[in-house]
């Protein structure tokens, strides 16, 4: 069914994840495939906020980044599946699908905001900009209301 699984995990909202992770682990498991989990660490590599962050202080933060994602994943998935932990720098979905061909991904699993109209049309989501530019399949998981 699936060899490759892709989760974006949003570091500053965890629980916000947490669903499309145990959906994830679920089609993972069936389908014996790898789960890979990515994070984004938005505009650091932008010139304007480069300036006021030496490389040391973003490796830093990629870093911490990953131990978070680390200690994400403990929590989260259990049983026999493998883990593949990736931290990206640059705009989330962009970073998101680069990050799902680099790893051969078969799917996307990925959380949405509940946002309003108006919200989506002035600001995007993460998840309709990869829908849109995925090559492979993507779900959605809604949030619970």
């Amino acid at each position: 069914m699936y060899q490759n699984i892709l989760v974006p995990i949003d570091l500053n909202d965890s629980s916000f994840s947490a669903e499309a992770v145990k959906q994830a682990v679920t089609l993972a498991t069936l389908s014996k495939a790898t789960l890979n989990l990515v994070t984004v660490i938005p505009g650091v590599n932008m010139p304007m906020v480069a300036s006021y962050f030496p490389e040391s202080v973003v490796k830093e933060i990629a870093k911490d980044s990953r131990k978070q994602l680390e200690h994400f994943a403990h929590q989260h998935i259990k049983g026999d599946i493998d883990v593949v932990i990736h931290v990206e720098q640059g705009k989330p979905s962009k970073e998101i699908v680069r990050c799902a061909k680099s790893c051969q991904a078969d799917l996307i699993v990925i959380p949405s905001h509940k946002r309003s109209r108006l919200d989506k049309v002035m600001l995007g989501s993460v998840a309709a900009r990869v829908v849109d530019r995925a090559p492979m399949s993507v779900m959605v998981i809604k949030p619970s209301e």
